[in-house]
């Protein structure tokens, strides 16, 4: 019997309406709920780090939301990718981290692979991410990792226009050298949709839309 149970983790609430936009759009009978903590990407922000006891915490999330009856997990913040893979080695359901299918996808499309993140501990899981998914698939993959320094403060501070001008250039400057591009962060994917395809030569892969296409693949058609 195919799974009907989809949760959602996300570690901001914004998420929350862009992700069940896409399972509405995508996933056709499938259930959905969302937990939502904030506190957990604080914290990683604050103390540039995921540490022991958040990492202990996603974990406690994932199996509440088993518990509350998912047959399948995606949690969606990438700052928390390690803990994420950690939870699903003890979780009876599969559990997924957002940014694994645009990782396999970005290392399929090409050898040079550009990294876009406005938080350092989003880029370098990210990073990370892609090397191990490259090494898995036996591809040689040459990263290129741009951190857009003040745009998430500006973002959280309510100064959108700056952030996006700063992603936009980051964008803009890979997309000259790199065979793709990947945004590290789901909140920089409407950046990517706004420039005209001049500006970005090169693909932007975001990790929604290809997260949710993954999941379709998997619960609709297994």
């Amino acid at each position: 019997m195919n799974p009907t149970t989809l949760g959602f983790i996300h570690t901001s609430a914004t998420l929350v309406p862009i992700f069940q936009q896409l399972a509405a759009a995508r996933l056709p009978g499938v259930e959905t709920f969302h937990i939502s903590d904030d506190s957990l990407i604080k914290d990683v922000i604050r103390r540039n780090e995921l540490t022991p006891l958040t990492a202990k915490r996603v974990g406690q999330h994932v199996a509440s939301a088993e518990e509350a009856g998912a047959d399948y997990l995606l949690v969606t913040c990438s700052s928390i990718g390690r803990a994420v893979e950690a939870a699903a080695a003890k979780a009876s359901i599969p559990v997924l981290r957002v940014d694994q299918p645009m990782a396999d996808e970005a290392v399929r499309l090409g050898r040079r692979i550009g990294v876009v993140a406005t938080l350092p501990t989003t880029l370098d899981p990210t990073a990370d991410l892609i090397r191990r998914r490259a090494a898995l698939a036996k591809k040689d993959v040459e990263l290129t990792e741009r951190l857009c320094q003040g745009a998430f403060a500006a973002l959280m501070s309510g100064d959108a226009a700056r952030h996006d001008a700063a992603v936009a250039e980051a964008l803009r400057e890979l997309s000259s050298t790199c065979d793709v591009i990947v945004l590290a962060q789901a909140s920089m994917a409407r950046v990517a949709d706004a420039l005209p395809p001049s500006e970005k030569p090169a693909p932007v892969l975001s990790s929604p839309a290809l997260a949710i296409n993954y999941l379709a693949s998997v619960l609709l058609h297994s």
